[in-house]
């Protein structure tokens, strides 16, 4: 069972685990923790309230698929550290390009207007907290609009005042004034233009960068090769691909992706890092066989090497 949701901070290509969990963006970890330990035994086959076995069955997927993969990050503070620096990153992002979100659930447009966004983003989030698992069909619809809520939010946080969303372009207007007659028509200012597109590849390698913070290497080798496919001079793919390969301990496949992608831009930032890592590997690898050879390894240092004659 594969659970999606496309909402809020979800259309990023982000797994929000705040909202999956139902805690505030900047809850703590003892918050995170104490929210996670209570649904998961409401969750849990053993001890949920669920009479219906559909429901048993999918409270018992929501917590191995949704909520326990999302505790687990949090639960280590080097993916916990990365997971809030892609938020941040996510939250600028957003601010930049708020005309082009839609955000449509009611939560969420309430908090864009309110005056005290802070306490009003704590009181909505709260109360749909307490709805999110207590019907597991509903779980995902709850889950989205806490992650719009989070999104608003970051929105509020990022600008000054309200935040006024994208509404459709209004008709140049015309008011008559109290002498009868018509001034000049006021026509609205033209939108901003759209950000540009990212490719299929930019997105690939997007997509790899976040499997590699998550130490899914495999995943991201297999988007950097269809990237690779479509586009074999792209610097930055081989770059990664060079990266993700060293991380997974085989240099020889990394090699070629490293020489490839500083052929092609020889200051491109991941394949110096690899370069690096490669140098420090080989160098290591090197002296290890050279203790092996002069008997220092393991039974050198027992027995003392070849006694002279």
């Amino acid at each position: 069972m594969v659970f999606e949701i496309k909402q809020g901070l979800f259309q990023f290509d982000f797994r929000d685990n705040h909202a999956i969990i139902g805690v505030p963006l900047e809850a703590e970890f003892s918050t995170i923790r104490k929210r996670y330990m209570r649904l998961a035994r409401q969750l849990h086959p053993d001890t949920c309230p669920f009479d219906n076995p559909e429901e048993k069955e999918l409270a018992k997927q929501l917590l191995a698929k949704l909520l326990s993969p999302a505790y687990n990050q949090f639960s280590k503070e080097k993916e916990r550290k990365e997971y809030t620096l892609l938020l941040k990153t996510i939250g600028d992002r957003a601010v930049k390009q708020q005309q082009q979100l839609q955000l449509t659930s009611q939560p969420a447009q309430d908090l864009l207007k309110a005056g005290n966004y802070q306490q009003t983003y704590e009181t909505l989030l709260g109360d749909l907290a307490k709805q999110q698992y207590q019907n597991p069909q509903n779980t995902l619809d709850i889950t989205g609009q806490i992650s719009e809520l989070n999104l608003a939010y970051l929105l509020r946080k990022g600008q000054k005042g309200t935040v006024t969303m994208p509404a459709a372009t209004p008709a140049a207007t015309a008011s008559t004034t109290s002498s009868g007659s018509i001034p000049k028509t006021t026509t609205p200012p033209p939108p901003p233009p759209p950000p540009q597109k990212e490719s299929f590849v930019d997105q690939a390698c997007r997509r790899a960068e976040q499997l590699m913070e998550t130490r899914n290497y495999a995943q991201a080798i297999l988007e950097l090769k269809d990237a690779v496919k479509r586009e074999p001079t792209n610097s930055r793919c081989h770059g990664l691909l060079g990266l993700v390969y060293l991380k997974q301990n085989q240099p020889k496949l990394a090699a070629p992706h490293i020489k490839r992608a500083l052929q092609l831009d020889a200051k491109q930032p991941q394949a110096i890092e690899a370069k690096k890592l490669l140098e420090k590997l080989t160098t290591t690898t090197a002296k290890s066989k050279s203790k092996e050879k002069s008997g220092g390894g393991l039974f050198g240092g027992l027995f003392g090497g070849n006694k002279k004659k």
